[in-house]
């Protein structure tokens, strides 16, 4: 199973998409700050995350939602 995901910071002005098999373990590595691209913005919190069974579609759709029209998405629907 194949998880996307949108982080939210709990100042809620700062958000990270991304791709992962344990999702659980991907937030305590966020909020450790193990990941570099948030351990500035953090701590942070699962706003959505959807579950895929085929990774083409779970590859396919983080891309999309790290397009422009898919934050818009993201942001008026999820």
């Amino acid at each position: 199973m194949k998880y996307v995901y949108i982080l939210e910071s709990l100042d809620s002005l700062h958000f990270y998409i991304g791709i992962t098999d344990d999702l659980r373990a991907r937030l305590a590595k966020h909020n450790a700050g193990e990941v570099p691209h948030t351990s500035k913005y953090g701590p942070w919190r699962i706003k959505t995350y959807i579950a895929f069974s085929n990774e083409k579609q779970a590859v396919a759709f983080e891309k999309y939602l790290k397009s422009a029209s898919g934050r818009a998405f993201a942001k008026k629907r999820l």
